[in-house]
This record gives structure tokens, sequence and C-alpha cells, in this order.
């Protein structure tokens, strides 16, 4: 059966299969990974979001829309700290569900350390972690 063949499905179950791909992190754990330069903190959330909520210190803001254009190694419009494959990206949405969405078209990029925020920027700033205005 082809792709195109399959039955649809709804987005809960495409955030199901998406998420048994990888292991999601939680808001103390990838604060301390970006901490020691484990991983790179990427941003996702709309403006307005982050202009009423504030943004995490030393996170990079990236737009959804340009997600894959600039995290990927080969991509001419690449960021400079997209510098291989390996690189540990930990995607952050307002509650965690884009962000997986996101997650898994970088795994689909060979960005395989790619994961997102469980719970996204609201369990970062409910955890007490760090916020800028």
């Amino acid at each position: 059966m082809s792709p195109a063949d399959e039955p649809p499905v709804g987005v809960d179950e495409l955030l199901e299969r998406v998420r048994g791909g990888y292991r999601r992190i939680e808001a103390r754990e990838a604060h301390e990974a970006a901490q020691t330069g484990d991983a790179l903190l990427v941003d996702i959330r709309y403006a307005a979001l982050r202009e009423r909520d504030g943004l995490i210190p030393g996170a990079l803001v990236v737009e959804r829309n340009e997600l894959e254009w600039r995290l990927d190694p080969q991509g001419s419009h690449r960021i400079p700290q997209a510098t291989g494959h390996d690189l540990r990206i930990v995607v952050i949405c307002n509650e965690g569900y884009a962000s997986s969405l996101a997650a898994a078209s970088l795994h689909q990029l060979g960005l395989r350390r790619a994961t997102d925020l469980v719970g996204g920027f609201q369990a970062w700033r409910a955890a007490g972690l760090p916020v800028e205005r």
C-alpha cells in the first residue's frame, strides 16, 4: 500500500505516530542541555506569543515556515548554528504540539537528534526557568 492509498489519520494519531519516533524532552532537561552546549533551543512561536510571554534566553527564534530552510546543514539558507546532522535541536512552540510536527520534519532532513519540548514554552515558564521580556 502506497502512502496515497492509506486511510487518512487525525492530528491526534499523527502526533502519536511522530512522537513515537524520538524521545521528547522536559523543560529542566532542555535548560541543562542548552546551558552545557549540548542542545540548540529553537523557538518557533509566532511574534504575538513571543511579545506577550517573553523569550527563552539564548533560544534562537526561527519562524515555523522557515525552520527546515534555516536548520538544514546542507541548505543554502541555513543559519550558522546549523553545523551538521548530529546537532541536537530542541524545538519549542507554545504548548508542545506544533513543535512535535516540526521535530518530525527535521528528522526527515536527517537531523536525527531533533526533539521538542514537552508542554512547550508554557511548561518552561511553569517550571520557573528563565524568561526575558
